[in-house]
């Protein structure tokens, strides 16, 4: 027999796991007030999440912040949406750490650059939005480069490293998948990375990668009979 679903998060509950103050929740909490109504109109998120929009968006976005260290000045998140993890992130940062972090959130959707503008007002935190594709914007020379739910790990990997600083980190939100997905990655590129057991899913990881060089062009592949 199956495991029952584990309850919804509820805010306190997120609160106590992320280790956040009164103050910040009250801010997560107009964020995620926000989100509903918006959801009504544009899809933000996948409906069959908002009813654990705690654990499924606000703590799967939160558990990055260990990695957003004192050396991290600027940060840069892909493929926002609405906000997870970039603002989410940027949210913790400046009123839990009482950090200035340049957070730039790249996102081509107009209708959702439109809430993400919203959504930095109700929570107080400021950020950059790029309203473009990641390929059209000039390197954002980010000491982080976080993206959740964006591309497999070599396409993705081809749009956050001209952003990423030298020395910088890549951290990706990932599902199942995620061994073969390096070993397709690793046809094309070579890095350091680990991963850490999600703490929003079981079947999830945060990869987190550093210093990735290309070591062959998109599209080409070794001959079958070529030697190591």
């Amino acid at each position: 027999m199956p495991a029952p679903p584990e309850a919804p998060l509820t805010p306190e509950e997120f609160a106590g796991i992320a280790g956040v103050s009164r103050g910040t929740l009250e801010r997560l909490e107009a964020y995620a007030a926000l989100l509903a109504r918006w959801q009504e109109r544009v899809n933000l998120v996948g409906g069959a999440t908002l009813p654990d929009l705690w654990r499924r968006h606000m703590l799967d976005s939160a558990q990055l912040r260990p990695l957003a260290g004192p050396g991290v000045k600027t940060h840069v998140d892909l493929g926002s949406g609405a906000g997870f993890p970039g603002l989410v992130l940027a949210i913790l940062l400046a009123h839990e750490d009482k950090r200035k972090v340049a957070t730039h959130l790249v996102e081509s959707d107009r209708r959702k650059c439109a809430f993400l503008r919203e959504a930095s007002r109700a929570a107080q935190t400021p950020v950059r939005i790029h309203t473009s594709r990641i390929e059209a914007l000039e390197s954002l020379g980010a000491d982080l480069v976080t993206a959740r739910a964006l591309a497999p790990l070599d396409r993705l990997l081809d749009l956050a490293v001209p952003h990423l600083a030298p020395n910088g980190t890549l951290a990706f939100l990932k599902g199942r998948g995620l061994a073969d997905e390096l070993t397709l990655a690793g046809e094309s590129w070579t890095f350091r990375h680990r991963t850490v057991p999600s703490l929003s899913a079981p079947d999830s990881s945060v990869l987190i990668i550093e210093d990735p060089q290309r070591v062959r062009s998109p599209g080409v592949r070794r001959p079958q009979n070529a030697r190591e």
